[in-house]
């Protein structure tokens, strides 16, 4: 047991050395995408990762397949907060297959399931689009032209999406094809050979969490589909429209009122008092980022577009990089990304192993953050403000909880019937009749949208990965509207939660706080504060 906690550190200590120099590349790389330099060293670092991780992989397959139960119970008497996660390695260990078999299959991936998700990409990378601007025809890419389905103009943003629906209309029979042979692939696998339960199953004991919990989380989002089509009413109204399209669900709700600029200046100075508010501990861990100079904030050539932090190891603090333009959106991403600092920093006592939340722990925090800078500006901002404020983070929560776990009840239907046999039509049919249930009478809603399906690129390369986003945001509201309830009794609680990072798996750790995320009645509480928003914007409306 002493030998195999040796080996353990010197995992710990390789990870590190990994993370630090990956770090390096990658952050370089993000502040100026145009450098040479950068880009070579991040070909340099990413052949080298390679290396590394092929070379300790006989740990890994020597610890999920060839040590029996009782050695492991063993081995693991003395592995402190890496035993959950060594018992996680372990899980997979039921569904693996022999060296040699697990060699075939890795090779066979490369031209198959790897080869089919390149042609994906590459087919749908390649697509051009023409669309009329004015009097102009213009040729863009799908990011250009996904833009204009935010355009103030009804007419500019149906035809935004009619052009990006038709392409994918047009080639349908290929990709669809494709698709097919992704799902077959997936299921043959997983559950001919492998012996997982069912599709999903497989991406859940990744994710570390129980069929139960997901099919708790679906369930309660697809009761809760009413609350958003109220808010899909009031948006209408806003827009001065009888009822919304579907091609108007983007549209800037609050375009006719005169938007507040914020200074960066305020802006953090807000997300620390918001973050004070609730601990100051956590303010701390933000103010932390600050006083190191670990945040990229300007607006530059060459620098990477979006927002993200990143998290080298529990002994470095997190660096953060956003594109601050001084809109009231932009103040959200900076309560967002510094939430995710503060996460990694209550977790930092964690080994590099297990710092990391999993996956759909990872928004916890983001989220809260951004729910008491909500809070907090609430107070101080007018009604004008408070509408567009409003209207903009119901349109992220729709975005994020209902139409992610929308994508993932169509992926379940979806993967059962191809297993069954079926044609792409059969498949787009299905598709359709799922958003006709995710907005019911709310949106009106056209055909066109049926092959909306093959133009998301989760479905190809991650099956089942979407939920993650659902869960993610509907644990910070369901946590937020326990914190409303419970006021400073519920803070230390919190903290906790995020200070375990990925040590426990999800159900085991928020269930020692009396959180059962097992049960439909944990997520209702998410959809109740989601309900409270939308009578907030009607009574301003």
């Amino acid at each position: 047991s002493k030998k195999f906690m040796g080996i353990l550190q010197q995992v710990e200590e390789m990870s590190e050395k990994m993370s630090k120099i990956g770090g390096y590349a990658s952050l370089l790389y993000s502040s100026d995408t145009q450098s040479d330099e950068a880009t070579s060293l991040m070909t340099q670092m990413s052949k080298l990762g390679s290396e590394i991780s092929n070379k300790i992989l006989f740990f890994d397959l020597w610890w999920k397949t060839k040590v029996d139960k009782k050695n492991a119970k063993r081995l693991m008497e003395d592995t402190g907060e890496l035993t959950e996660y060594l018992l996680h390695k372990r899980l997979f260990a039921k569904y693996a297959l022999s060296e040699p078999e697990e060699r075939i299959i890795n090779t066979l991936d490369v031209t198959g399931i790897s080869a089919l998700v390149k042609l994906y990409d590459k087919i749908t990378n390649a697509y051009e689009y023409k669309m009329k601007i004015g009097n102009k025809t213009q040729t863009m890419t799908r990011e250009e032209l996904t833009n204009y389905v935010r355009s103030t103009n009804p007419k500019i943003r149906e035809t935004a999406y009619k052009t990006i629906l038709t392409k994918y209309t047009e080639n349908k029979g290929v990709i669809g094809e494709i698709y097919q042979n992704i799902v077959l692939n997936w299921r043959d696998e997983g559950i001919e050979i492998r012996g997982y339960k069912t599709p999903i199953s497989m991406r859940n004991i990744g994710n570390d969490v129980d069929d139960k919990t997901i099919e708790s989380l679906l369930s309660v989002c697809k009761k809760n589909s009413s609350v958003f089509q109220k808010f899909f009413v009031q948006k209408a109204k806003m827009l001065k429209m009888k009822k919304l399209r579907r091609y108007d669900l983007y549209a800037p709700a609050a375009a006719n009122i005169k938007e507040k600029n914020y200074t960066y200046k305020k802006s953090v100075k807000l997300v620390f008092e918001s973050l004070g508010k609730f601990s100051e501990t956590l303010e701390e861990f933000a103010r932390k980022v600050f006083n190191e100079n670990h945040i990229d904030s300007s607006v530059r050539q060459g620098k990477r577009d979006g927002a993200f932090c990143s998290t080298i190891s529990p002994k470095i603090t997190p660096y953060v990089l956003v594109n601050f333009t001084g809109k009231s959106r932009d103040v959200f991403t900076l309560a967002h990304e510094l939430g995710h600092a503060v996460h990694s920093q209550a977790a930092q006592d964690r080994s590099i192993l297990v710092q990391d939340a999993p996956l759909p722990l990872a928004e916890t925090a983001s989220t809260f953050s951004e729910l008491l800078l909500y809070d907090n500006l609430s107070d101080k901002i007018s009604d004008d403000e408070k509408k567009i404020v409003l209207s903009e983070k119901i349109d992220d929560l729709y975005a994020t909880i209902l139409r992610q776990s929308f994508f993932t009840i169509f992926e379940v239907d979806a993967h059962k019937q191809i297993g069954k046999g079926t044609t792409v039509d059969e498949i787009s049919k299905t598709y359709l009749q799922n958003l006709k249930e995710q907005f019911g009478n709310s949106v009106s809603l056209s055909e066109d949208f049926a092959i909306e399906w093959s133009c998301i690129p989760h479905f190809y390369h991650t099956p089942f990965y979407c939920y993650a986003y659902s869960f993610g945001n509907l644990l910070a509201l369901s946590l937020f509207q326990r914190y409303k309830k419970e006021g400073k009794d519920f803070v230390q609680a919190y903290i906790n939660i995020l200070a375990a990072g990925g040590s426990k798996k999800p159900e085991k750790l928020l269930s020692e706080y009396g959180f059962d995320i097992r049960s439909t009645k944990f997520w209702q509480q998410g959809f109740d504060y989601v309900d409270e928003q939308v009578k907030a914007l009607s009574s301003l409306n």
